[in-house]
């Protein structure tokens, strides 16, 4: 009788669980002007966070530190180009395992805004789309043209019935998904395109799951960035006036919830230009605000995270504008995860409005100074140019993009030979800006220069027929944001020496990370170069432990870093104001020896070595600024 009883009651508690999950619906109330959830008026507090910028590792410390500072919500974006790096190859394992990391947010109680694109900015290379879309180089971005939406559409197909299960009324934890990314801000105001996406999202995620859009303030943003069927949302930062803000959404929509979709409690970094930040006192002031009209905030960024290897994107504002490899933001937790003074500031304000978490926030994770480190071992770049490009290269009349020949990131090498002696220097320069972003050049192995997007036009060079004359060129991050998306990388237009084209190429694409990945170091003669784009190896063990830290770059120029063959990013400690590169402590072994490559393009020190700290400096300052372009 007791059997029967237990089964009996199981069998109620399976039937009420099926009756719960039936009703488990999210929804918009525009009679009351809410969210409702399960049929109760609802207000989000959520904070950004992107899974690619941080290590798998400290996804869930990241996610419990959002938990427990008062937030109900997570807002995430899905960069395409990070899942498909080349056309119908797909990578959602490791760092890119999108489901793993939206399972941790399910486990800790938070619900999803999901940005799934398929362009979303976030000062992310390309704005999220792949490069590889420009190697039809007339196709239109963002637009209805037919290339781009047979690419679009080949994406969602993979991507979107991933989703569709953990849609809220499915079971999951999706309340709401955004299509496109504030599409105001460009320039095609296409409403074709738009209304395809709206099409393909509901194909495949149905007629149930809210679906919004972003924009800024703007009219013009806000005509061209929203549709009927899309809720309309905007974005601002503390320095706007709330009520104002929320009554350019009421332009739209007269009715519904108030949501600022992007609240900026820090800005991001461009070389070159001095380190932004917000202060607490505003930040917080602006959120309180935005609290007591009812408005549903989400806080972009509440972590930033790092721009990995060639991650990070680039702005285009009259000039060039590439972006810094940390993006720390300013948020309320640091580039490391380590919660701040906003951070607190914050959870107290988010308490007088909804429940927080009893209980601390876990502590910063720590961090340890592990010295100088010696690289002593040198490379130049042109003696490993087999093992950098093991394929044969491509020859051409005339410079190709890098889209040209499939390199999606990093660097490529364009070599011919002078056509003539020059005996009195003459100026080697390229057409109509044409250098994306920027050239190294060598002649005979010798570094003579650098040609600079927006800023140095020409070098002075002297030589003697037949000599060797090499670019090597640095991609600096796609542009990711207004108009200029088609942003192609390389030699543009053609090379001048003087008066005259140079003609008659050799293009080598370099894989360099696979490389310093798995054949490294290798076994040439070494060198004595100290300029010139020259790899630089050295090896240290860590005293037991395996802590965060942070590398310093003290006497070198500009390059690239890599640990244990991990493409930490770019450093450029002679144009600021990021001083110091992020370090997580899973990429370093207490077992083996730990290898440290860097890659200086420039110049570096006579007596090589790096240095790491326990703490970050990215407010370092810098005498150049982007009017020196002028």
């Amino acid at each position: 009788m007791g059997l029967w009883l237990y089964i009996l009651m199981v069998a109620l508690g399976g039937l009420q669980f099926q009756a719960t999950a039936a009703v488990s619906s999210f929804s918009i109330d525009y009679e009351n002007n809410c969210f409702l959830k399960d049929g109760v008026q609802f207000r989000y507090i959520s904070g950004s966070i992107h899974y690619f910028r941080i290590p798998p590792a400290y996804w869930k410390d990241r996610l419990l530190k959002m938990y427990m500072s008062g937030l109900n919500a997570v807002q995430i974006y899905v960069p395409w180009n990070y899942h498909e790096p080349l056309p119908g190859i797909y990578n959602f394992s490791e760092d890119r395992d999108l489901e793993g990391f939206l399972d941790l947010v399910a486990q800790l109680g938070l619900l999803v805004i999901l940005r799934p694109g398929p362009y979303i900015c976030a000062e992310w290379d390309m704005g999220g789309l792949p490069s590889w879309l420009l190697a039809e180089p007339d196709i239109i971005l963002r637009t209805s043209d037919p290339g781009f939406l047979q690419a679009v559409n080949k994406w969602l197909n993979v991507l979107l019935p991933k989703i569709k299960p953990r849609l809220y009324h499915n079971g999951g934890n999706i309340i709401s998904i955004q299509v496109e990314n504030e599409y105001g801000s460009y320039y095609a105001c296409d409403y074709d395109y738009m209304r395809h996406l709206l099409a393909v999202f509901r194909l495949y995620l149905g007629k149930e799951v809210v679906l919004f859009t972003t924009d800024g303030l703007k009219e013009s943003e806000l005509r061209c960035g929203t549709l009927q069927d899309l809720y309309a949302t905007v974005d601002f930062g503390p320095e706007i006036n709330e009520t104002r803000a929320f009554e350019q959404q009421r332009l739209v929509e007269p009715r519904g919830p108030l949501v600022n979709s992007e609240y900026y409690t820090g800005w991001l970094d461009y070389w070159g230009e001095p380190h932004s930040t917000k202060s607490t006192a505003v930040v917080t002031q602006g959120l309180q605000k935005m609290l007591e009209l009812g408005a549903n905030v989400n806080m972009y960024m509440f972590q930033g995270g790092t721009n990995f290897g060639y991650w990070s994107g680039a702005d285009y504002k009259d000039n060039y504008f590439p972006i810094v490899t940390s993006y720390d933001y300013d948020a309320p937790l640091s580039e490391a995860g380590d919660p701040t003074e906003k951070l607190y500031a914050i959870r107290t304000i988010i308490g007088k409005f909804q429940v927080v978490p009893a209980g601390p926030i876990p502590p910063p994770t720590p961090k340890f100074s592990y010295g100088y480190v010696s690289l002593p071992q040198r490379v130049a770049f042109l003696d490993i140019l087999s093992l950098l490009s093991p394929s044969l290269p491509f020859h051409s009349s005339f410079p190709l993009t890098f889209e040209a020949l499939k390199q999606t990131h990093g660097f490529m090498l364009y070599r011919t030979v002078l056509p003539d002696d020059i005996l009195q220097p003459v100026s080697l320069s390229v057409l109509e800006n044409g250098v994306h972003d920027l050239a190294y050049v060598l002649l005979n192995g010798e570094y003579k220069g650098t040609l600079e997007r927006d800023r140095v036009n020409g070098v002075n060079i002297t030589g003697q027929l037949g000599d060797s004359l090499d670019l090597l060129v640095e991609n600096m991050g796609h542009i990711n944001f207004g108009a200029n998306n088609s942003d192609f990388k390389g030699l543009i237009y053609n090379v001048t020496l003087g008066s005259t084209i140079l003609s008659d190429w050799l293009i080598y694409p370099l894989d360099i990370d696979s490389a310093v990945a798995h054949e490294w170091p290798p076994y040439v003669p070494p060198s004595n170069k100290t300029t010139g784009p020259t790899f630089y190896t050295g090896v240290f063990k860590t005293p037991g432990i395996n802590q965060d830290t942070y590398v310093k770059f003290p006497g070198w120029s500009k390059g690239q870093i890599w640990i244990n063959g991990f493409n930490l990013g770019r450093f450029w400690p002679v144009r600021g104001p990021q001083k110091t590169l992020f370090v997580p402590g899973v990429l370093l072994s207490t077992s083996v020896l730990n290898t440290v490559v860097v890659l200086e393009l420039q110049n570096a020190p006579s007596n090589p070595k790096v240095l790491f700290l326990d703490r970050p400096l990215l407010n370092g300052t810098s005498t150049f600024t982007h009017k020196d372009m002028k």
